[in-house]
């Protein structure tokens, strides 16, 4: 009988990872609701962003059967032009946090009031801006390739690029903010789910025990997401990015694909024979595979069968890759 509670405890923190994972139809859902307030927010630098038209995505902290994992932040290309993100946030009531889910939209609504950072200080967004289908990228705060055409920039209501105000969550011992007239506004218009890529950063965030709370006790070894996994999803950006310039032919988008796939499952396999991790041996290997695949990436983004292109990457960028 002393067996029951325990799997049933276990059952519930697996629905509940479930629910945080899944987008909600209802955008003012809460997602989930536990007692453990979630750690503060690292502070971090910015990769730079890999593709113009990409839009950045703040870290947060998500849950999950092990309890809180860091999900670093991510450049990913919008369901369209002309939407913004509104970053999810944490909600201390009723004696429960409770996360609310983020959501597109074409203006950004209430966040908590938390300060991720990087043009979302807690109340609205000056990170960039849509002009005529095209982002420009407001340099004060966004970090962005070298040969970028659409950026500004604009420091008057800039104080730090970087996060001061660590807390994680609104409410009673975090965040006393409400939602602006702005922001309600903002949370009424039509919204769209997360992206299919954001779903998929999530999920390998939450699978990778480095970003575990129960192992990195709130400071992540990767906060910014330079670990493997997030350079294995940076290498797929780049590709996807590739592919939507016009820079990689279908022939070298395959090949990419195809050491990018066998990276991914060395990685796996390696991560199943040491208990979820990588011994120091294996990390260096991988990052040789990677470091050479990103300059061959490079190599095939600007040889002779590329397009022409007025947005390529430059040489510097593709180094810290």
């Amino acid at each position: 009988m002393g067996i029951l509670p325990k799997a049933f405890r276990l059952l519930c923190c697996t629905l509940l990872a479930l629910i945080f994972i899944a987008p909600s139809a209802s955008f003012a859902q809460v997602a989930v609701s536990i007692t453990v307030a979630p750690p503060p927010i690292p502070v971090y630098e910015q990769p730079p962003c890999p593709t113009e038209g990409f839009l950045w995505t703040p870290g947060y902290w998500g849950y999950g059967a092990a309890g809180y994992f860091w999900v670093p932040g991510v450049w990913v290309a919008p369901p369209r032009a002309g939407l913004l993100w509104t970053p999810g946030y944490w909600g201390y009531a009723g004696g429960a946090y409770r996360w609310h889910l983020g959501y597109w939209g074409p203006h950004v609504g209430y966040y908590g009031g938390i300060n991720y950072g990087f043009g979302y200080g807690g109340v609205g967004f000056y990170g960039g801006r849509w002009d005529g289908g095209v982002f420009r990228y407001n340099t004060a705060v966004m970090r962005v390739g070298p040969g970028f055409h659409g950026i500004y920039e604009d420091r008057a209501v800039i104080h730090n690029t970087t996060v001061i105000n660590r807390t994680s969550f609104n409410g009673e011992g975090g965040v006393l903010a409400r939602p602006s007239p702005e922001e309600r506004v903002a949370m009424s218009e039509q919204h769209e789910h997360w992206t299919q890529e954001q779903i998929s950063h999530q999920r390998v965030s939450g699978q990778d025990r480095n970003n575990w709370v129960s192992q990195n006790h709130g400071s992540p070894v990767h906060p910014e997401g330079m670990g493997v996994p997030a350079r294995q999803e940076r290498q797929q950006q780049r590709i996807a990015g590739g592919v939507h310039s016009g820079q990689l032919t279908p022939g070298e988008t395959t090949r990419a694909e195809h050491n990018e796939a066998k990276i991914n499952k060395e990685v796996h396999n390696d991560r199943v024979a040491n208990g979820g991790k990588l011994t120091g041996a294996e990390h260096r290997q991988v990052e040789h595979q990677q470091n050479k695949e990103s300059r061959q990436i490079y190599n095939e983004k600007h040889n002779a069968k590329t397009e022409e292109h007025p947005h390529g990457e430059g040489h510097e960028h593709e180094g810290r890759k």
